[in-house]
């Protein structure tokens, strides 16, 4: 793997979590002997495919590791092997290497650490911590009902009441989480809980009432099998793993900002019995990524999945990071946006046309430009001589003389896009039009070719335009002398129709008509946008049949375009369209 993106970046704007990392390096808080100061981790459930907010979390914990020459390790929390499968692992690795990012760094030895871990690898530590909870009388086997419990535990206005075995004796507790991992009891009989204090029950904070920290599962697991049938809980897990990872700063979203002090006791309470040597990591909250136009919810898009409302996780109109690279973005649009967006605590909502920015600003200086018409119409020359051809060229980027030149032939019927001709123009409309009256037909340059009247029109039985009739002036072509005697407003772009590529085209756009699809009990269903997926057969300019799988091009005049990584295939492309040019939703 590439260590491009984990090489020092250059200096961003600062954030708070920045502050707290210069203000703990500047202590040495950290300083401990072979380990950076600087150990961030990224930690996903195995559960489903990672989305647009994912990467910023992916940024953010990557990123500080590179900037302040520390590490990343990327972590797999994978508890509930009901829900987790090695496709999810896949995915989740291969979309943080497309990033650029990766877990291997360098030894004191000359060699590489690879950083992947899963939390099923601490399996055994985590069994033992809470068999050493139990003695100590932290913790004890609740068997109640799922239903007494819940009802025990109170809410927010109402204490919680003490479980009639919260007093067990630890010696039959003990042997309790013994008879649970040696398979003695069904799913839901028993479950381990902390107890963190005599008056837990009445703790403000819900997190510390007795919270749960193992629970039997008969379920097999993706790495270990069938050994074990009792599996830890997350916020009992993910400490405990970051401690054994020496982590320094655990960097979570805003909703487990009332599970840190269940995280701080934990780990605390397992520095006492010899665990763990302090300093402990510490927890960090920032606020996630609220983007507006999508769902993040894991269950919304599985059921947008489930359902066949999109063509799969990596559907391009999914905010899924394997949608988003199949729709076109780029890694460093990512990057950008999440630079862009910031670090805070303040919760808020990003417009997607901040993120639609950021690719157009990435591609712009480096896309190809090519020619496609997305909605053909026939234009056909009358006075250009039958069978002739002509090389008509164009730069291959319009600031980038050294990406050289394209060329493409002009002949007597090209296609044209169908709203470029208006039988009766509106005021300002400078493309083909007919004579009207006793005045001529609009006069248009074909963009790189050349100057053309328009003299008529055909229609079918219907009584659709299907063919447009113009002349040309052969002293007109661009770039020849004479050629700017001809001043016209009308530029229109054109392939020829004999050597024109025929390809699918796939217009995507958002997948909701509202900001925000599934905020206030909406039904997100409902709010599906019937138009943002659109697939057209378009000609191109010849030269595009040689494009390849994830190249990306400027669509002149339509957006930014990609071939699609899946389905196109040698000299048969197929195209998504990125993202328009302009931001065609500022005004709805």
């Amino acid at each position: 793997m590439s260590n491009d993106k984990n090489s020092p970046a250059p200096a961003l704007p600062s954030n708070f979590l920045r502050a707290i990392v210069e203000s703990d390096l500047a202590a040495g808080t950290h300083v401990r002997e072979g380990m950076p100061s600087v150990i961030t981790r990224f930690p996903p459930e195995p559960n489903g495919y990672l989305h647009v907010g994912h990467a910023k979390s992916i940024c953010l914990n990557f990123g500080l590791a590179r900037d302040y020459q520390g590490r990343c390790n990327l972590r797999f929390d994978d508890t509930n092997p009901a829900k987790e499968e090695q496709e999810y692992v896949d995915t989740i690795i291969d979309s943080v290497k497309w990033l650029g990012f990766n877990y291997d760094y360098p030894n004191a030895a000359g060699g590489i650490d690879h950083h992947l871990h899963y939390a099923s690898d601490y399996f055994d530590q985590l069994y033992a911590m809470a068999e050493y909870l139990i003695e100590q009388g932290y913790a004890y086997v609740d068997s109640q009902s799922a239903e007494d419990m819940a009802a025990n535990r109170g809410n927010f206005s109402t204490p919680g009441k003490n479980s009639p075995f919260r007093n067990r004796p630890a010696a039959e507790s003990l042997q309790l989480f013994r008879d649970m991992k040696a398979g003695k009891y069904a799913d839901g009989e028993h479950i381990l809980r902390a107890k963190i204090s005599e008056d837990a029950m009445s703790a403000p904070n819900m997190n510390m009432r007795d919270p749960a920290i193992y629970r039997i599962r008969h379920a097999h697991h993706v790495r270990t099998g069938d050994a074990w049938c009792i599996y830890p809980m997350y916020d009992y897990t993910h400490p405990i793993s970051d401690a054994l990872e020496n982590i320094t700063h655990s960097i979570c979203t805003l909703e487990f900002q009332d599970h840190r002090p269940f995280y701080d006791w934990l780990l605390a309470t397992l520095s006492k019995g010899g665990f763990f040597k302090l300093p402990v990591p510490r927890q960090y909250e920032f606020s996630r990524l609220n983007l507006t136009y999508v769902v993040t919810s894991k269950r919304k898009l599985r059921q947008l999945v489930e359902e066949n409302i999109v063509d799969g996780w990596d559907d391009p109109r999914m905010p899924t990071i394997v949608g988003l690279r199949r729709r076109g973005y780029t890694p460093e649009a990512i990057h950008l946006f999440c630079e862009r967006i910031g670090v805070t605590k303040a919760d808020g909502w990003i417009d997607m046309s901040t993120l639609e920015g950021c690719v157009r600003e990435d591609l712009d200086p480096k896309a190809p430009r090519a020619t496609a018409v997305l909605r053909p119409l026939k234009l056909i020359i009358d006075n250009y001589p039958e069978g002739q051809t002509e090389e008509c060229s164009s730069p291959v980027h319009p600031h980038h003389p050294e990406m050289g030149v394209r060329t493409f032939p002009i002949s007597r019927e090209l296609w044209i896009e169908a709203e470029d001709f208006m039988e009766v123009p509106s005021k300002g409309y400078f493309r083909y039009y007919p004579p009207i009256d006793d005045k001529p037909g609009a006069r248009v340059r074909l963009r790189h070719g050349y100057v053309t009247e328009c003299t008529g029109y055909d229609k079918d039985e219907n009584g659709n335009v299907i063919a447009v009739h113009v002349n040309y002036f052969p002293d007109s072509k661009s770039g020849t002398p004479g050629s700017d005697n001809y001043k016209v407003k009308g530029n229109i772009h054109w392939v020829s129709t004999a050597s024109a590529l025929q390809a699918e085209v796939r217009l995507y756009d958002r997948l909701f008509t509202d900001a925000q699809p599934d905020a206030g009990g909406k039904d997100f269903i409902s709010l599906l946008n019937p138009n943002a997926k659109e697939v057209v057969t378009a000609y191109l300019e010849p030269g595009m049949s040689a494009a390849l799988p994830d190249q990306r091009y400027q669509f002149e005049r339509h957006g930014y375009f990609v071939a699609d990584r899946v389905d196109s295939q040698p000299g048969k492309p197929v195209f998504n369209r990125i993202v328009t040019l302009k931001d065609n939703w500022s005004a709805k």
